[in-house]
């Protein structure tokens, strides 16, 4: 099937047309695609929020247990993380979810961003998702508008295969 090449567009343009697809895929399941008893809901997130900030209860002098300070800040090798618009736009992807009488959810959807393939870690961060819900019983669809990548030479489908089963194909 012919399809826009997505690589020419700004990455907020992009978004739009995937929350719109997203919302498009989701309307036509639930007029009477899937079987009875299911439905088809956009999701940002299906596994539990995703913190802006996290707290920290420090314990008292009176509590069991040591109490350790640090007299020297941490080494770390890497500090902060460069932040890229496809990156921020592809964590506010939605992706579809399909439950079963309002229960549990049996299958996804996800339309790949360009941010999922931006970095290494942003490859792996997907990959690694997919592979999750697969290992929960959960069905997964990638639906890929991009070309293969340097990180992704033989396209999405075969890193999360490689990663699902690590052989060949």
């Amino acid at each position: 099937m012919p399809i826009h090449d997505w690589r020419r567009v700004k990455s907020g343009t992009f978004h739009d047309f995937h929350q719109d697809w997203t919302v498009e895929i989701c309307r036509t399941l639930n007029r009477g695609v899937l079987p009875p008893g299911y439905f088809a809901m956009a999701e940002k997130r299906v596994t539990g929020p995703e913190p802006d900030g996290v707290a920290l209860q420090l314990r008292t002098h009176d509590s069991p247990g040591g109490l350790a300070v640090a007299e020297a800040p941490p080494r770390v090798r890497q500090s902060a993380r460069k932040q890229t618009e496809r990156g921020i736009y592809a964590r506010k992807g939605n992706r579809i979810a399909i439950h079963h009488d309002l229960g549990p959810v049996v299958a996804m959807i996800e339309v790949v961003s360009p941010g999922n393939k931006d970095s290494v870690n942003a490859l792996r961060a997907f990959t690694g998702k997919v592979v999750d819900f697969i290992h929960r019983g959960i069905g997964f669809v990638v639906i890929d508008l991009f070309p293969p990548t340097a990180r992704d030479p033989d396209g999405i489908h075969q890193a999360i295969w490689d990663e699902l089963v690590g052989e060949p194909f």
